[in-house]
């Protein structure tokens, strides 16, 4: 019991350094510029145009919060994790990129392009409406580390 608690533990800290060093590119971080400083209510075409060369970073971007929907989804990566981490980045990028991805699917004729961005963003969002979000630098001004 002892070494499967043990196991359990080791293995939710090895996601959570990978899921720093994923994201901890100088890509990711351009990306998110890209996103962040995009105006709402783009179109598919006004998004790529402000995207410039750079959209194939904006593509990957919501590959990632894809992949990590599937991962959520599956209980390989806890929502509240997923959370902690990057509720911000995914609610933003699904609010200004949701008609890029919906143009897509009708351009493609597929339902299923982007969504597990959208099951994330949605469940992000459902978190977010019964208790608005509280920085961690106000939630847990009184913690103490252990060691």
């Amino acid at each position: 019991m002892i070494q499967m608690r043990q196991y359990r533990e080791g293995r939710k800290r090895e996601i959570s350094l990978e899921l720093l060093r994923a994201f901890m590119t100088p890509d990711f971080a351009k990306a998110l510029q890209a996103i962040f400083t995009m105006p709402d209510g783009l179109t598919k075409k006004e998004i790529e145009e402000h995207a410039g060369e750079d959209i194939h970073l904006v593509w990957a971007w919501m590959f990632i919060w894809e992949s990590l929907g599937v991962l959520v989804f599956h209980g390989e990566v806890s929502l509240s994790l997923v959370d902690d981490f990057f509720s911000a980045p995914i609610l933003i990028g699904w609010r200004k990129l949701r008609p890029h991805i919906l143009e897509e699917r009708e351009a493609m004729n597929r339902e299923t392009i982007g969504e597990w961005f959208e099951w994330l963003a949605d469940r992000m969002a459902e978190r977010e409406s019964d208790t608005p979000p509280i920085p961690a630098h106000i939630a847990h001004r009184s913690w103490v580390s252990k060691g």
